[in-house]
Order: structure tokens, then C-alpha cells, then sequence
């Protein structure tokens, strides 16, 4: 039976490396030891030794408390997660022949998703005998972008996708 997978740093009889630069727990810099003597020295002041760059020739390993370590890891880990913002596609319909009001107020969530930082799928729909006249939903089209030309730029360019005619636009 094989043991579970490692996760996190390595730590105490875990470390792999003959040799490691200590720190100890004030920050102070014990030079290159065998992990063995740097082990029973971490043991000797009550903490553990944690491999904190592996990376380095030698590792670098720190006396901790390795329960804390990974505490405050786990906690700066979900901040980082807290503060990080998706990208969300909204969506806005409309059609062909909209009124000028029905028009401002489509443009005023549009702005108010730009703002949000959220990429908006403009949606024009034709219906029946409008699909002769897709030049008009063209012309609609290229009015959202010249009134929104200055807090965002058009990441898909206008298409026709059967009686939908889409265009997206993303914050600048």
C-alpha cells in the first residue's frame, strides 16, 4: 500500500536533501547543516523544520511550527480567492427597429456592466420580414460601439448567426 500523496512543504524526516541553509526561528541565518543535526536542533527549541525553497542548492529550510505554517498558508490562500474577480459574459437583447428611450436604457446596463468589469454579448434579434433588412441591426450595432468606444473595445466584431445578429464587447 502506498502512502498518500505529499501535499504542501516538506517538513522534519520528510526533507529529502542531505544538506540544508538554516534559518532559524528569529530569522537568523545558521548556514549549511546536515538535516539531520538541523532536525534535532529544531527539536531541541521546540519547533519543527520546514523546507521553505527547495528549489535552492541547498534547500533552505526554517525552524517553524508547521500546524501554524499551514494555517496562515490556507488563510492567504482564501483572501487571494476572496479578492479575485471572474470575468462574467452578460448578456443584452434587443431588436432591430428599438426606440431612442428603449435604446438609453439598454446603454445605461451596458455601462453599468462595463464598469463591473464584465464583457457584454450585445444580442440583436430579427423576426419575421426584419431578416431582409439585417443592415439595420448592422447600423444598431456599430451605434453601441461608437457610444461605448471609450471605456471598452469590441472583442467579437458583428455577425449573423441565423435570425441573431452578435456582437461582444470587454472593458478596456
Amino acid at each position: 500500500m502506498t502512502p498518500p500523496a505529499f501535499t504542501g512543504p516538506r517538513y522534519n524526516e520528510f526533507i529529502q536533501s542531505q544538506k540544508v541553509r538554516v534559518i532559524d526561528e528569529n530569522g537568523e541565518n545558521l548556514g549549511v547543516m546536515f538535516t539531520r543535526e538541523a532536525f534535532e536542533q529544531a527539536q531541541e527549541v521546540g519547533l519543527d523544520l520546514v523546507e521553505i525553497s527547495p528549489g535552492a542548492d541547498p534547500p533552505v529550510a526554517k525552524f517553524l511550527d508547521i500546524g501554524r505554517f499551514k494555517y496562515e498558508a490556507q488563510k492567504k490562500a482564501n483572501e487571494q480567492r476572496k479578492r479575485q474577480k471572474t470575468q462574467e459574459i452578460k448578456e443584452i437583447k434587443m431588436r432591430p427597429n428599438i426606440d431612442d428611450h428603449d435604446y438609453q436604457t439598454k446603454m445605461k446596463k451596458v455601462f453599468e456592466f462595463l464598469e463591473e468589469g464584465d464583457k457584454v454579448k450585445m444580442t440583436l434579434r430579427f423576426r419575421g420580414r426584419e431578416m431582409a433588412h439585417n443592415q439595420l441591426g448592422m447600423a444598431v450595432l456599430q451605434r453601441v460601439a461608437q457610444d461605448t468606444a471609450e471605456v471598452a473595445k469590441i472583442e467579437a466584431h458583428p455577425r449573423l448567426e441565423g435570425r441573431q445578429m452578435l456582437m461582444v464587447i470587454a472593458p478596456k
